[in-house]
């Protein structure tokens, strides 16, 4: 099969692989019908993200329909069509069974490397380094899919790869992020990056009801698209975010915000930026945090601060201090996809949202290595890239 492949930092091949096969009883083989390009997947593309090996297979957005199923796969058969969430579950350990998925104990086939780091691993994910248990991804024409028969959601007839493949990772990324900051009638909220999941942040803010949504980018297209979605938008690239609140909220600051950027933030002329450029390029800092101290700053007191933004190790110049002067909530993590997902498949079949609004790039997979490099330099006004296999 073919199969997009990590060679090295910027440099992702299609190759050809083995066909996947059955090699645990509780596993599904899928042939991938409609799979994307993430912005998590950049952090491995740009080298953030450590034990990534020559020849894994990239992808964790991805859908398809049964080929096989093990012995002990009793609720698939083949020709079902389903979707795959990013983070594989076992759904009978403890966190699973607190529908906390992302926290599962036994999907991680290589826990010590992430416990070494972390105190203790989490759940294995699909194409995402061998921190996460060095599974195959989904940007490929098969995949093996462990726990088949708890890691996965049926698609209901009638409707199409598009509408329901975003139910995989960043729809429900956006939903938690704003579940978590406890997003409800009235509220004001503010998101950094109006990106794919910061896109669905805004969509989910004003499903629960917000009353005013603030997106902070500064790429033109996309503060565009947030404000056709009903974002009041502000352009960093032309006024101080902090600023731009404080006027618009009569010096209240939002009650909510959310951190939908990550450990690749951007800050062109920020003092801090340029400090944590010079810090992650010498090793000496793993991540560049400049949208979630800002967001942190512009947080109203008694407030709750939510990451949905992958984060990979070690920060510097935390502001501690205004998180603890302020009495700040913070919450984070990996997403609980299958906690969220049935909801969200409701709202799509219900009209309440149609996910593909953000779609604006098609390819096949053997455009994955050009395509890559367009969403990354974020040419062509591309938000979001969708491949079929």
């Amino acid at each position: 099969m073919r199969a997009v492949t990590y060679h090295g930092t910027g440099d992702f091949r299609v190759d050809t692989h083995p066909d996947p096969g059955i090699q645990h009883a509780r596993d599904a083989v899928l042939r991938v019908t409609t799979t994307a390009i993430c912005g998590s997947d950049l952090h491995m593309y740009d080298g953030f993200i450590p034990e990534m090996h020559k020849g894994d297979i990239i992808g964790h957005e991805f859908m398809g329909v049964v080929e096989d199923v093990g012995s002990e796969v009793g609720n698939l058969k083949r020709g079902d069509r389903v979707i795959i969430p990013f983070t594989i579950n076992c759904g009978h350990c403890h966190w699973c069974k607190r529908k906390e998925f992302s926290l599962c104990d036994e999907s991680n086939r290589e826990p010590e490397k992430l416990a070494f780091m972390n105190g203790q691993a989490s759940a294995g994910l699909f194409g995402y380094s061998h921190l996460y248990g060095g599974y195959d991804g989904g940007q490929a024409e098969y995949v093996r899919v462990p726990f088949a028969d708890a890691t996965h959601l049926k698609v209901p007839d009638g409707m199409t790869d598009e509408q329901v493949l975003f139910l995989t990772d960043i729809f429900p990324t956006g939903w938690q992020a704003a579940v978590n900051a406890e997003v409800g009638p009235g509220d004001t909220v503010a998101i950094w990056g109006a990106g794919p999941v910061g896109l669905f942040v805004l969509k989910s803010c004003l499903l629960l009801g917000a009353e005013r949504v603030f997106v902070i980018d500064d790429v033109p297209e996309r503060l565009a698209l947030a404000q056709e979605h009903g974002a009041v938008v502000i352009d960093r690239s032309k006024v101080k975010p902090y600023d731009a609140l404080m006027e618009a909220t009569k010096g209240m600051l939002p009650e909510k915000v959310i951190d939908a950027v990550g450990l690749e933030a951007h800050g062109s002329g920020v003092v801090d930026t340029v400090y944590d450029r010079v810090k992650t390029a010498t090793f000496q800092e793993t991540d560049r945090p400049h949208a979630l101290r800002e967001a942190i700053m512009c947080c109203q007191k008694g407030g709750i601060v939510s990451i949905p933004g992958v984060y990979a190790a070690i920060i510097d110049k935390f502001p501690i201090g205004a998180a603890f002067g302020k009495a700040l909530t913070f919450r984070m993590g990996q997403t609980h996809v299958m906690q969220h997902a049935p909801t969200l498949l409701d709202h799509i079949r219900e009209g309440r949202i149609d996910p593909t609004f953000l779609i604006t790039h098609r390819g096949k997979l053997n455009d994955a290595p050009d395509l890559y490099e367009t969403f990354r330099d974020k040419k062509d006004d591309c938000i979001k890239v969708v491949l079929t296999p």
